[in-house]
């Protein structure tokens, strides 16, 4: 695989009012960032809803985005589970039907040991080797935390190129980007640290920001990646108050209600995610304003 670089949004799946997958929007999503300048899109993932899907809806998400985008941009699918069979069933699809890479995140709720947890991305390494996995450490949602002296066992296994490292510390990202091999990808999944984790060598950001500023994002990444920090600042500092409001409650709460706000794609969430409480409503609003996606 062609290493990526850049603006990766971690996409919202977008839904009817019923709660049934909205297909025709989300083809509509993948040609506006293909539009904006999106350097991959990523589906399936916590942004996406991933806990809430079916087994066929999370397939079908994948292979309707592998089929909108046509190989205009990647796909990276999101094919993660607490069950090693499961992220390997759905890793398989996603190779199927012609996805770029795979996001694996550490198995959650069932806290599996960092032997666990190397033995888990190994074996869907070896079971679908030839799809380029992407790790992923978010122990703020998964309350496993991926230690460092895993990652670097894990860059030896074939197959596995690259980690979105979620955590938002940025001695922690350092070491990785000093020790891991120099063709293993350090990507953050933190958009109020991601300038700094570029700047410090990462290759691009996993964003939840993306979906509603995607032309700003990928500016930013072309900036940070490349060293031009006065860049890259000048947009971060422009960003930093929507990075902070779409966290006001858990992810996609906020950005669903952003992207119904701008009119992108409705607000429906599915249980037992709740549509945004309404004391935050003017915080997000004012914060799209101000970075000018709301005029």
């Amino acid at each position: 695989m062609t290493p990526i670089t850049g603006s990766i949004v971690a996409l919202v799946t977008p839904m009817h009012e019923d709660g049934s997958v909205d297909y025709p929007t989300l083809r509509k999503l993948i040609d506006w960032h293909i539009a904006e300048g999106t350097d991959c899109i990523g589906v399936v993932g916590t942004t996406g809803e991933s806990p809430t899907v079916s087994i066929d809806e999370h397939q079908e998400i994948i292979r309707v985005s592998v089929e909108q985008a046509a190989g205009r941009v990647p796909i990276m699918a999101g094919c993660g589970a607490n069950s090693t069979a499961e992220a390997i069933e759905l890793a398989r699809f996603a190779k199927k039907v012609g996805a770029d890479c795979q996001l694996q995140v550490v198995p959650y709720y069932n806290k599996p040991t960092q032997e666990g947890q190397y033995r888990h991305f190994k074996a869907i390494a070896e079971a679908v080797g030839d799809l380029p996995m992407v790790l992923y450490n978010v122990p703020g949602r998964t309350v496993g935390d991926m230690l460092h002296d895993t990652v670097l066992r894990l860059t030896q296994v074939p197959g596995i190129v690259g980690i979105k490292e979620a955590t938002g510390n940025i001695e922690r990202a350092q070491w990785l980007i000093r020790e891991v091999p120099k063709d293993f990808a350090v990507y953050s999944g933190d958009d109020p640290t991601a300038v700094a984790l570029m700047l410090c060598g990462g290759q691009g950001n996993i964003s939840v920001t993306a979906n509603i500023a995607p032309k700003l994002m990928h500016e930013l990444c072309v900036a940070a990646v490349a060293g031009n920090v006065r860049a890259a600042m000048d947009i971060q500092l422009k960003l930093l108050p929507v990075h902070k409001q779409l966290f006001v409650e858990a992810n996609p709460i906020p950005v669903k209600w952003a992207m119904a706000r701008m009119g992108l794609c409705g607000g429906t969430l599915r249980l037992p995610m709740t549509p945004m409480a309404q004391s935050f409503e003017a915080g997000v609003e004012e914060a799209l304003r101000a970075s000018g996606l709301l005029k």
